[in-house]
């Protein structure tokens, strides 16, 4: 560890990360690893307290991860949530079974301490959390307490030094799900410590024992807020000469975003050099319609774009990319065994032709950590305001075969969409807003005349973190004037719908 803090032991759970990014939202340093990580590394760590994350398997299976507890409780304190709080009933002597009424979504609970009020004194007594389980506790393993329980099932217990829920605090649907977390780290007896800029810090110290005294950097920019912040921040560290920064216009960027971009990029000091392949992208992708197979080819013509036009400099030993945590926990489990979403264009590492090490400043932070990290070394708020991009552009935006007419449509949709949404004030009241071009024509009236042309979905969703949203209310007058003002001014669009869907079930991209 950089610095004494809670691990966090990753069993699958697709929202561990999450636990992470609560601990160092209340100021304590964490890190996550897999479950499997050897006992002595886990002591020369020298954790303040050990959280068993969630997980989709059931602890009963002769297949499903596991490890011995009682050493790691000779460390620290345990903290188990979910699968973590069925492993430990297991393991300490207690049992663990199917439940007859499965607990999904909004549950109430109560909590009713007696040894342990100490520590859980400030959580509501009835609280609403987050359940997600099949399996339950059937039996309480000796010398446990009974902490809080639903209607049907028992919802926490603990020991002296072990507190484990069945619930999951770290998701945004539990309320005073941080004073749960909280309650473990009292038990820790932790102090908070874990700031702003120390986040800089520690990543600037990775970065500095990662790239050596005299190597160069190429950093690939898309235009979004990781990969600027990305940009900025190992130019901070290294200096322009050494981090070379390319930015491609791949033909699926939005309407004017290539020029207005590179030039923001050269008044803040970059080292940036513009690519126009818009050609080679939309050419690689005719007659290809599956999501995967796009992402996939975008992915490869990026780094073929890279390799093609980087700078002719031997010094060049990295290339620095400004990929999220829920880009790779989406893409492959890095510390366990979730399931795969979707592939992401920046996931997956390198061809070995390029003779090149990632560097990955921000590969396990969240959008909201890393606008924090933009604002503390001063970029301009209108970058760091941005909604979220996609890597892959309009190409996961127009569903189905992508063509250059259907990204000018798409385009001039957008424009219009995220126009209005900055002229009514709501752009900064919304964590991401699009349009997605459907594979879909219908008839329409314009003019007295038969129209026959495409349908336009709008998505605009509100999260904290992007590993869940919401869809966002807007108010009918809205939806009616800026639908009114995309069929009028939109060739090729007779038809707008809104997308009202969360997340989960959905994505917020479509593709």
């Amino acid at each position: 560890m950089q610095e004494r803090g809670f691990l966090i032991l990753d069993f699958g759970s697709q929202v561990t990360q999450l636990i992470a990014r609560r601990y160092r939202e209340l100021g304590f340093y964490s890190e996550i690893h897999p479950h499997s990580l050897p006992i002595e590394k886990i002591k020369s760590m020298k954790p303040l307290g050990i959280v068993l994350s969630g997980g989709p398997n059931s602890v009963y299976e002769e297949a499903s991860p596991k490890r011995d507890l009682k050493e790691l409780l000779e460390v620290a304190p345990l903290f188990g949530i979910c699968y973590g709080m069925q492993l430990i009933a297991q393991q300490f002597g207690g049992s663990v079974s199917k439940g007859q009424v499965r607990e999904y979504g909004q549950a109430s609970i109560e909590w009713q301490a007696q040894n342990l009020k100490k520590i859980i004194d400030e959580i509501p007594k009835q609280q609403s959390v987050w359940m997600s389980h099949g399996d339950v506790v059937k039996q309480l393993p000796p010398g446990f307490e009974v902490l809080a329980q639903t209607s049907h099932h028992l919802a926490a217990m603990g020991s002296e030094n072990i507190l484990a829920v069945q619930f999951h605090p770290e998701v945004t649907h539990t309320e005073s799900g941080q004073k749960v977390l909280m309650a473990f780290a009292k038990m820790c007896k932790a102090q908070p410590s874990w700031s702003g800029q120390h986040r800089i810090d520690v990543i600037s110290d990775r970065v500095k024992k990662q790239v050596g005294d005299h190597d160069h950097i190429l950093c690939a920019l898309s235009g979004g807020v990781d990969s600027s912040v990305v940009a900025y921040l190992l130019t901070k560290i290294f200096g322009a000469e050494r981090v070379h920064c390319i930015f491609v216009d791949t033909g699926l960027l939005r309407q004017g975003e290539y020029e207005q971009v590179l030039s923001t990029y050269k008044k803040f000091g970059l080292n940036v050099m513009g690519v126009k392949a818009a050609d080679d992208f939309l050419s690689a992708l005719k007659g290809k319609s599956d999501p995967e197979e796009k992402r996939k080819i975008i992915g490869r013509f990026f780094i073929e774009t890279f390799d093609k036009f980087k700078p002719k400099n031997d010094k060049i030993k990295y290339l620095a990319q400004g990929t999220l945590y829920p880009d790779v926990i989406e893409s492959v489990s890095i510390h366990g065994s979730s399931v795969t979403i979707k592939s992401h264009h920046n996931v997956g590492g390198l061809p070995e032709k390029m003779n090149l090490k990632l560097v990955e400043p921000v590969r396990e932070l969240f959008k909201d950590e890393v606008r924090m990290i933009g604002r503390e070394l001063g970029l301009p708020q209108e970058m760091i305001s941005r909604h979220p991009f996609p890597g892959p552009g309009l190409a996961i935006r127009i569903i189905g075969e992508v063509t250059e007419e259907k990204v000018k449509v798409l385009q001039e949709a957008d424009h219009v969409y995220i126009s209005f949404l900055r002229e009514k004030g709501l752009y900064e009241k919304i964590w991401q807003a699009f349009c997605v071009l459907l594979p879909v024509q219908t008839v329409g009236v314009m003019g007295d005349g038969r129209t026959y042309e495409n349908v336009l979905a709008l998505r605009a969703v509100t999260s904290i973190d992007g590993m869940t949203a919401d869809w966002y209310a807007f108010q009918t007058e809205d939806l009616r004037e800026v639908s009114n003002r995309i069929t009028n001014r939109v060739k090729g669009v007779n038809r707008v719908v809104y997308d009202i869907t969360s997340k989960p079930p959905a994505t917020i991209e479509w593709e």
